[in-house]
């Protein structure tokens, strides 16, 4: 079978609209979270593969998780993250759940209402934060946060490139009633600038993404790990400037993303709003016991 490496897109953590492992995390964690980013990158780039066909794609994300689960050695990415994970007493659990997300990336390309939507964050995005968690030895009483942080990531995504999905992948993130709601069409999506109702479907769901952050927003000051704590306040501003962007430009035909240097301001800012509000806000939840 194909190395699953010789089909990677060339994206790295770096390029992510989060940090990823970044300096604020210790050490220690790093490379277990530097593995299982390369896994769950590895198993993206399959699934968003242009010359695949579904059948090969599917067949490799299987291969990637019997790596995982240690019934062959034959990609990489498995076998590093299941040693790292094994070295840390760790399930695969949540490396599975996101190669589900794959799996309906490959057979699935629309979605009715926005509750489908948040299941298939519930898969594509929320074990990726509740991965993040586990390594810290969090408690699981800060999985709601974290699992409504995850998905407004998700779903910011998935606005910045609603058009290139479209075009390129044939995937509609924008759920059916939505988009019949505002009188808007599919097809608007490979347009060169978006019409007013599709404008109005995408401020609609950035709206509703406003909502998750607000559910997201004691995530800073729940978790035990100073470290993690800081690095989810960054998380949250870089989501919550996006977000403006998304409710204030077209991502047709405007950018939509952070800039370098707003990446290093809004990070700068997030730390030390971060460190502030573990200052001088309410006590975090307590840490998971081993092995809960």
């Amino acid at each position: 079978m194909t190395p699953a490496s010789d089909l990677r897109s060339g994206k790295t953590h770096k390029d992510e609209n989060f940090p990823v492992a970044s300096w604020i995390i210790h050490p220690r964690h790093r490379a277990l979270i530097l593995s299982f980013y390369n896994f769950v990158r590895t198993a993206d780039d399959i699934a968003d593969h242009a010359t695949l066909d579904a059948a090969a794609k599917l067949a490799l994300l299987d291969e990637l998780e019997a790596n995982l689960l240690g019934q062959s050695d034959a990609q990489r990415e498995g076998v590093v993250l299941r040693a790292a994970l094994a070295e840390r007493g760790m399930a695969p659990r949540h490396a599975q759940d996101v190669l589900t997300a794959f799996r309906m990336d490959v057979n699935r390309r629309r979605y009715g209402n926005w509750d489908e939507l948040i299941h298939y964050c519930s898969y594509s995005a929320m074990p990726v934060g509740r991965f993040m968690l586990d390594v810290h030895g969090e408690s699981r009483a800060t999985w709601p946060a974290s699992d409504a942080l995850c998905a407004a990531l998700q779903i910011n995504n998935h606005l910045q490139d609603c058009g290139e999905d479209f075009r390129e992948l044939d995937r509609v993130y924008i759920p059916d009633d939505t988009l019949a709601r505002f009188g808007a069409t599919r097809a608007e999506l490979g347009q060169r600038t978006a019409s007013p109702a599709l404008l109005a479907c995408i401020r609609e769901l950035a709206d509703k993404t406003d909502t998750l952050l607000r559910e997201s927003d004691v995530l800073t000051v729940q978790v035990a790990d100073i470290r993690l704590g800081c690095e989810v306040a960054v998380i949250d501003t870089y989501a919550r400037e996006i977000l403006k962007l998304l409710k204030l430009r077209d991502p047709l035909s405007e950018r939509v993303h952070l800039s370098k240097m707003q990446l290093v301001s809004f990070g700068l800012s997030g730390l030390f709003g971060g460190l502030w509000r573990r200052a001088t806000g309410g006590a975090p939840l307590s840490r998971s016991t081993p092995g809960a």
